[in-house]
């Protein structure tokens, strides 16, 4: 599978020295050093997606078995004992967050 970008309008970058876009060190990988984002122009993270994603594939995270081993139970007790010393809060959005995330119900 081959991925190839095109720009529009390739004399409008602001600079050519600041190349964000390299071939990555993996077989048909490219890699963009900065944010992306899809249906925003102000990402705050590496990815911002605003509206649905579809994913055709597997989603990999950290806090997925399939990345763990040495799994084992723990103390119950000893765990709702940690529970009950955690600091619990409830917050609202802020509206200039929640303005770009598109969250209406802050």
């Amino acid at each position: 599978k081959k991925i190839s970008f095109q720009a529009s309008n390739p004399g409008q970058f602001e600079n050519d020295s600041d190349v964000l876009w390299q071939r990555g060190h993996v077989p048909e990988t490219i890699v963009y050093h900065g944010r992306v984002g899809i249906n925003t122009d102000a990402p705050d993270e590496a990815l911002v997606v605003c509206g649905n994603a579809k994913v055709m594939g597997r989603v990999m995270h950290p806090s997925d078995s399939r990345a763990k081993q040495n799994i084992r139970e723990v103390d119950t007790n000893e765990q709702l004992r940690r529970i009950t010393q955690m600091r619990l809060v409830e917050y609202d959005y802020k509206p200039e967050f929640a303005s770009v995330m598109g969250i209406k119900d802050t």
